[in-house]
């Protein structure tokens, strides 16, 4: 028998959303779970119109090996989501 979505957990982070040890486990937690429509909208790549300078970064291999899981796992451009980490974090150190 099929959950209706008004019975789904509201996903309203990704740090609720955990490391799976199996396909198994993933899709027990997304039978259970949904992400809020505002999350999904944020992780969305939104370009700026203003001017954007580009840079070059060096990561250890297996780190960006791990930054480009993630991403997969979230349907996300790996340096989309590395920026977005990043204005999410200048955004917490402005507020602090």
């Amino acid at each position: 028998m099929e959950e209706s979505a008004a019975n789904l957990t509201l996903v309203k982070s990704w740090k609720e959303v955990p490391a799976f040890e199996s396909d198994r486990a993933e899709a027990a937690f997304w039978g259970a779970h949904q992400l809020d429509g505002r999350l999904m909208q944020m992780s969305l790549h939104k370009p700026d119109v203003r001017e954007s300078t580009t840079i070059t970064l060096r990561f250890d291999p297996r780190m960006l090996s791990r930054i480009k899981r993630i991403a997969r796992r979230r349907y996300l451009n790996y340096q989309s989501m590395i920026k977005q980490w990043l204005s999410e974090r200048l955004e917490q150190e402005t507020r602090e």
